[in-house]
């Protein structure tokens, strides 16, 4: 979800008034409860450690005296949770017998199938042990969009389970009190979100890169093998080393108001430039170095920018690539190493047609769809195929990567101006502003001696290694989560575009933003609620364009204009041809598009956006949220008054609207 100026730190999960009961068995401690020994202390100690019990009552992966434990609190619904798992499988390769998995449930309470999962796997766990359960967990993770209880019926008889058993287990709610008990454990450490994990009691939270894991697991392993060597059995070190652990996360005191922490806009990094693919000269006054990601959609809403950059100072700007693919984008390693690959066969010029066939293909970056790029640019595709085939250019996208991370620029895109850093998908005045304040500066240089092709070399020769920091203003305290149940009221606009019948049972308020990849996500799942509804559903159309998407803004306006002369029927054929072309909203392609869909006096059309006539308008319904006293990214939607954030599935919207109904 895009996160605009109203937009809190992240949505915590709030699970209350879960009661635990004495399923969750005894403690894993083995020596009575004993105190710990001056090793175990030593040992632990540095660290903040959780007392994350394993008992029998827990499904695990790995010997009982593996030197590592880890504890995974999951959610079979959560995108999330799958996310890991190859981290997961990645972790296991690596450490073998030196770490164990276990399982806790904990389904969150708007994953309205994650519970019925949950008892499947529990199911199976009862009937064949952890063999048995770790297949369920596979397989339901497999099939995540299919959690329907025909669908675990169908499981349960393909994994070889009791069917009939499984069935009186989900209609008695066997396994609801030990699922409230794990949910109540992660509780207990503010661990309410999924996936979190506990190793040897150190909580980690998200679908973290496997390197976050490792750095944690080394650790550890190190401690295990000091314990070992002052004479601690194998199979007590984990329990020597979580002993310590606390029993419940300490509540933060509250504060009025907490500094921040800005990347310092002025500091120059040291980022060396060789041989990477560039497109401008070499002896440019100022080098940008763009750091991307090929399945980004960020990182392909700036390449507009980049060219009227390109446009605006020619020869005085050269821009140089980078890769960074992030790990939750599973085609954008490849991406990168075709475009390196292709760099290496026929340098920038077969480089940069690469780069802009993956850029104009980012929702298809199949192994297919790349040999069929290297063949239309004509490179050789034996060598290609051998280069993909041996992960030839690994090294050197992982030396880019751990350079940029060094410099604390670990999204993208990110860009280096001469060595200053600049965040973000921005418009082209921020990148003008550090542009033009660098080429005064390498006039300068040049004019005092300097060669032109020394320049960057000058400039980012004694550049900072590490993050560098500024004292932002104070930031508020992050809000706690809304109850899901809260009812937010809007006055709806008489001027607001609907679809379906304004009087319908269940109202459905959309805060949109043109230019917002995840806003066109949600699109076929709008349609499908008007297909599957009918006129018991009203879509109300409401504008939310955020600061940072530059043409976004002008967008809205236009598409309000449409509505003022044509109506319901004529914005709703302008909104779908606006979230078509996304990535061309620029003044002439809105004119166009208003041409299109007919019956639109572009006369006035090109007036009201001259004259910015519903400016006034588009910032009413941005008001009208904090008038209500939400805080919202996009898309967002209020159903009956109830907010669902985010392009949601069919199935989150479903849930909510039968509700309402």
């Amino acid at each position: 979800m895009n996160k605009g100026p109203m937009i809190f730190g992240g949505l915590l999960l709030f699970i209350g008034g879960l009661a635990i009961g004495n399923l969750i068995g005894s403690s894993s401690k083995d020596d009575g409860g004993s105190a710990p020994s001056a090793a175990a202390v030593e040992a632990s100690g540095e660290v903040e450690r959780y007392n994350m019990p394993v008992t029998d009552a827990q499904p695990t992966k790995g010997p009982k005296d593996a030197l590592v434990t880890i504890v995974e609190v999951s959610d079979f619904e959560c995108p999330f949770c799958k996310r890991v798992g190859p981290t997961i499988e990645q972790i296991k390769k690596t450490y073998g017998d030196k770490v164990r998995f276990a399982w806790r449930n904990n389904p969150l309470p708007f994953h309205q199938k994650a519970t019925p999962a949950a008892q499947l796997a529990m199911e199976a766990f009862k009937q064949g042990g952890n063999d048995k359960f770790w297949e369920a967990h596979d397989l339901l993770f497999e099939n995540q969009q299919k959690l329907d209880n025909a669908d675990l019926e169908g499981y349960a008889a393909k994994l070889g389970l009791d069917v009939a058993k499984f069935k009186a287990a989900l209609e008695n709610g066997t396994y609801i009190d030990q699922i409230k008990a794990d949910q109540e454990m992660a509780a207990k450490f503010d661990a309410r979100g999924t996936p979190a994990f506990f190793i040897n009691g150190r909580k980690l939270m998200g679908a973290q890169p496997f390197e976050a894991f490792k750095e944690v697991i080394d650790d550890e392993i190190a401690r295990a093998e000091k314990l070992i060597a002052s004479g601690v059995s194998k199979s007590k070190v984990s329990a020597e080393l979580t002993k310590t652990g606390k029993d419940r996360a300490e509540p933060e005191k509250p504060k009025e108001e907490q500094a921040r922490k800005l990347p310092d806009p002025n500091a120059v990094y040291a980022v060396p430039v060789g041989n990477e693919p560039s497109k401008g000269p070499k002896d440019a006054l100022v080098t940008i170095v763009e750091v991307s990601d090929f399945e980004c959609p960020f990182c392909s809403r700036v390449l507009p920018t980049l060219d009227d950059v390109r446009k605006e100072y020619g020869d005085d700007v050269r821009i140089v690539w980078f890769n960074n693919p992030l790990p939750f984008h599973k085609n954008a390693t490849p991406a990168a190493q075709a475009a390196l690959e292709a760099y290496e066969q026929g340098g920038n010029d077969k480089f940069w047609k690469m780069h802009d066939l993956l850029f104009e293909n980012q929702r298809e970056l199949t192994r297919e769809n790349l040999d069929a790029f290297a063949a239309k640019i004509g490179l050789n595709a034996a060598k290609f195929k051998a280069a993909l085939d041996g992960d030839k250019h690994t090294d050197a996208i992982k030396a880019q990567q751990q350079l940029v991370q060094k410099l604390g620029a670990s999204g993208t895109p990110s860009f280096f101006i001469n060595g200053r850093n600049l965040r973000g998908a921005q418009p082209l005045p921020a990148f003008k502003a550090v542009i033009d304040e660098e080429l005064k500066k390498a006039k300068d240089l040049v004019a005092s001696g300097t060669a032109k092709s020394k320049v960057y070399e000058s400039i980012v020769a004694k550049g900072a290694k590490e993050p560098k920091f500024i004292e932002g203003p104070s930031a508020p305290q992050e809000a706690a989560a809304p109850s899901p149940d809260k009812i937010y009221n809007f006055d709806i606009p008489k001027d607001a575009p609907v679809k379906g019948n304004r009087n319908a049972k269940v109202i459905i308020q959309e805060f949109s933003d043109f230019e917002c990849p995840f806003c066109s996500r949600v699109n076929p799942t709008m349609a499908e609620i008007e297909k599957t509804y009918g006129n018991k559903v009203a879509v109300i159309w409401r504008h939310y364009p955020l600061p940072f998407h530059q043409n976004a803004q002008l967008a809205h306006e236009a598409a309000q204009e449409v509505y003022k002369q044509g109506g319901d029927k004529a914005f709703w054929a302008y909104h779908d041809k606006l979230f078509e072309n996304q990535r061309a909203l620029t003044r002439p392609d809105l004119e166009k598009y208003a041409g299109e869909i007919g019956g639109i006096n572009m006369a006035a059309f090109k007036k009201a956006l001259d004259e910015n006539t519903h400016k006034a308008r588009v910032q009413a319904d941005l008001d009208a949220v904090t008038k209500a006293g939400a805080q919202i990214g996009t898309p967002s939607f209020f159903i009956n008054g109830k907010l669902l954030q985010g392009a949601q599935p069919f199935e989150q919207f479903k849930a909510a609207i039968d509700k309402a109904l």
